[in-house]
């Protein structure tokens, strides 16, 4: 899952301390889920998008792995 979390945040000039803060966790969840080593709960996407004031897909995308199971339209 890849996110547009860092370039949201620079736009509004926040920091990850205070997004942090505004959703309920902690700055090195911010961290982790920016570098894409933490996949957030639903619930939490939710939080950051309506931080941003923009709908989830505008927050993160899903790309399928290139060694994932082959598509059953193949």
């Amino acid at each position: 899952m890849k996110n547009r979390i860092k370039v949201l945040r620079a736009e509004q000039n926040m920091t990850q301390e205070e997004l942090a803060k505004r959703i309920g966790v902690t700055r090195n969840t911010i961290i982790s889920i920016e570098k894409d080593k933490y996949c957030p709960s639903m619930k939490v996407g939710f939080r950051i998008a309506r931080v941003f004031d923009v709908g989830l897909e505008d927050v993160f995308s899903y790309e399928e792995e290139k060694d994932g199971p082959a598509s059953e339209d193949t």
